[in-house]
């Protein structure tokens, strides 16, 4: 059985729709505390994160500030493991560009000490020029996957996909990539998962999260308003395909709930995460994840 906890924050947006930090920490303690067992803040992350790692915090900015993984969530995340993983300086919140990261609101970070902060494309990084081919999958990864990073997690918006039927933990690491556009042929299976397979990506990866504080329910992965809802949740898992499974049926439901069509029924069900579950990279069986919530 895989694990999956859904923590659910009480009274966690203003009414200016501003985050409330504390409850956004406590939200991350229960919640791993919940998925470890473990009840002190260094056994927690001891527990997934080997000791010295350099940790790359992968996030999904493509959406701008209206649906892309908030600063303050992300940081709140890094700086949480930064004070209790011995790690100053070794935690990396990254991306694709510098630009979509300063238009989410992040703000850069190249310093040698605390949280940094910066896309593939700073001067410097760029993409490791070895490609990589793994089954259908031919690529270059970023220097930060490749070279600058020994432990990753997934921390991914939850959103519909217009072709893709859902992007989550998994379909985050196509950020990683220089040419992703290749890959969204037949509803993106199996290349959601035989990206993932790929050494530098399954390897090095510990923890998925799931941002569904505002889940995009339809017509994602861009921004509406009108098929946005405030779900004020994350999702954690050590099973990258359980994570997005538990994703998947959180968004079913606010679909059903809204009288709209499941995505099978659009013919946009996520096939990938039944093709990573055969290739063994998790479990995509809805009776064989266990489910865990707490309410902070």
């Amino acid at each position: 059985m895989s694990t999956v906890v859904i923590a659910r924050g009480k009274n966690l947006f203003s009414p200016g729709n501003e985050i409330n930090d504390k409850s956004l920490v406590h939200m991350y303690t229960q919640g791993l505390f919940a998925l470890t067992g473990q009840r002190k803040w260094k056994d927690c992350l001891h527990s997934f994160l080997p000791m010295k790692d350099k940790i790359g915090i992968k996030v999904n900015t493509i959406g701008g500030k209206s649906i892309s993984t908030r600063p303050n969530v992300a940081m709140c995340l890094a700086l949480f493991i930064s004070e209790n993983h011995d790690q100053d300086g070794n935690v990396i919140v990254w991306d694709r560009t510098n630009r979509e990261l300063k238009d989410a609101g992040y703000k850069l970070n190249w310093n040698r000490t605390g949280v940094k902060v910066f896309g593939t494309d700073t001067l410097g990084i760029g993409y490791n020029r070895n490609l990589i081919s793994h089954l259908n999958i031919g690529s270059l990864f970023s220097a930060i996957q490749s070279d600058q990073i020994s432990s990753s997690i997934s921390l991914a918006i939850l959103k519909d996909h217009g072709l893709a039927g859902v992007t989550a933990g998994m379909k985050n690491y196509f950020g990683s990539i220089h040419n992703p556009n290749k890959y969204h042929d037949t509803n993106c299976d199996p290349y959601v998962a035989e990206v993932f397979d790929t050494s530098l990506i399954k390897k090095k990866h510990r923890l998925t999260i799931l941002d569904g504080l505002i889940v995009q329910y339809h017509r994602g992965p861009s921004y509406h308003s009108r098929w946005a809802d405030k779900q004020s949740l994350l999702i954690f898992s050590l099973d990258p395909v359980a994570a997005d499974v538990i994703g998947w049926q959180i968004i079913e439901k606010l679909r059903a709930k809204k009288g709209l069509p499941s995505l099978r029924e659009e013919d946009r069900e996520p096939r990938y995460l039944k093709t990573a579950e055969k290739m063994g990279l998790g479990t995509a069986n809805f009776d064989k994840i266990t489910i865990k919530e707490v309410e902070v």
